[in-house]
């Protein structure tokens, strides 16, 4: 009797580390996302997060936390490298300032088009590994935005034209931009641009047609230039330590996972791009092919930039201009 009741005994504590051990290798990751819902990148997110979950058959289930819920959009790469969260989303060039090879994909006119985004990304790629690796992150996937365009409440045939202009700017390269060109910058984030535009605080733009389709653009400007100046890049990174932590079969999970949404947001962005011209178009933009004479001037400053940023970014920025 007293040997059955410790066979028992010792039977279900056994069970019970068992069940306890599922339980343990099962995690729930939280991932903060600067953008909305409806913004095409965070649609890309979630059908990663749905993916992770299915390829791990369960093991690693994600989060998503959007419009910068969870945190604000500059905090977000402190958070993941901090190890408050194990994964999160932003904007590449934010790093801008702690090595300029995180930025040169937001150089103007460095890479104008799909084909040569890709061609940057494959070479600036590995100096962003090692940029990250040396704080404990690794880059998971990235994502491009539309090709970015000028937007203008009148018309422009040529650099000439942009001078004087009161031109929006949010970052430090849209105002080197800007002052190269003879504009007025005027720092404006995304959710003033109407208001600035309708009180004559700004004139002119150059973002991506998401967010001139997205802001009702029409409502307060009528020229959109498709100059397609830069493709600037989102990134998902990983918290190494917490991407250690997980079983081999979840880690392929996750790479697999990654692989596929790089893809899938790659194309998701070109649709992107036509579908918010063409809404640009048909809400009474004019929308135009940008005349030959504005797009050497427009050149000639971003291969200006392009060198100053060379001068600034040592053997990274050459590794990655010499591959690209």
């Amino acid at each position: 009797m007293q040997q059955t009741l410790k066979h028992w005994i010792t039977s279900t504590a056994l069970a019970t580390a068992l069940a306890s051990s599922t339980v343990a290798t099962a995690d729930n990751w939280d991932m903060p996302t600067p953008y909305p819902d409806a913004t095409f990148h965070t649609v890309n997110i979630q059908a990663f997060a749905k993916d992770v979950a299915e390829r791990s058959k369960g093991e690693l289930t994600i989060t998503v936390h959007s419009a910068g819920s969870l945190f604000k959009h500059p905090e977000i790469k402190n958070a993941v490298r901090n190890g408050q969260v194990p994964v999160g989303e932003f904007f590449l060039s934010l790093l801008t300032n702690e090595n300029p090879a995180f930025g040169i994909d937001s150089q103007p006119f460095l890479a104008t088009n799909y084909e040569d985004a890709k061609r940057l990304w494959a070479a600036q790629k590995p100096v962003v590994d090692k940029l990250l690796d040396g704080q404990g992150l690794m880059a998971l996937y990235a994502v491009p935005w539309p090709p970015q365009g000028l937007y203008t409440k009148r018309e422009v045939n040529s650099l000439a034209d942009l001078r004087g202009m009161k031109f929006r700017t949010n970052n430090a390269v849209l105002e080197k931009l800007a002052q190269k060109a003879g504009a007025a910058p005027t720092q404006i984030e995304v959710p003033d641009i109407p208001q600035a535009f309708a009180t004559g605080r700004v004139e002119a733009m150059i973002t991506s047609p998401s967010t001139g389709a997205n802001s009702k653009a029409w409502d307060y400007l009528s020229h959109f230039y498709d100059t397609q100046a830069w493709v600037p890049k989102n990134i998902v990174v990983v918290n190494k330590r917490a991407f250690q932590r997980l079983s081999a079969s979840t880690q392929e999970a996750v790479l697999a996972a990654a692989a596929a949404a790089e893809a899938r947001g790659w194309e998701m962005s070109q649709k992107e791009t036509a579908e918010k011209i063409a809404v640009l178009k048909a809400n009474g933009i004019t929308v135009h092919t940008p005349s030959t004479e504005l797009m050497d001037g427009l050149k000639a400053l971003g291969k200006e930039m392009i060198e100053e940023w060379k001068a600034s970014a040592g053997s990274d920025g050459a590794s990655i201009l010499a591959n690209y």
